[in-house]
């Protein structure tokens, strides 16, 4: 039991150490315990990176337009539909309906 709680310790901080928000400290050596992921949910450190890249080459409205960067955008924004579709077993992506929030979402 031991062994088990030592490895699911590292994987946590594995975990953590992937969100940059959550290496701080709230005071020396007591890290930072946020739980409030209904309102902001942090992001680790892959989707900081596209959301970097998205921003500085493909920024632009999705389904808006015959443009480079909006055919861009919106392919990429089908493709995520697409991907999350067969994550969670959707028979089609048009199933996947992608909100700002979770009260937007509750309210769908």
């Amino acid at each position: 039991a031991a062994k088990l709680g030592r490895r699911a310790g590292a994987e946590l901080r594995d975990v953590r150490a992937d969100f940059p928000a959550l290496l701080q400290e709230q005071r020396p050596g007591v890290p930072i315990v946020y739980l409030d992921n209904a309102a902001t949910s942090h992001k680790p450190h892959a989707v900081l990176q596209e959301l970097d890249r998205f921003y500085r080459c493909d920024n632009s409205n999705v389904h808006r337009g015959m443009h480079t960067l909006s055919i861009r955008a919106t392919e990429a924004f089908e493709g995520a539909r697409a991907k999350v579709a067969r994550f969670i077993g959707a028979a089609d992506p048009s199933e996947v309906i992608f909100t700002r929030n979770a009260s937007e979402a509750m309210n769908v």
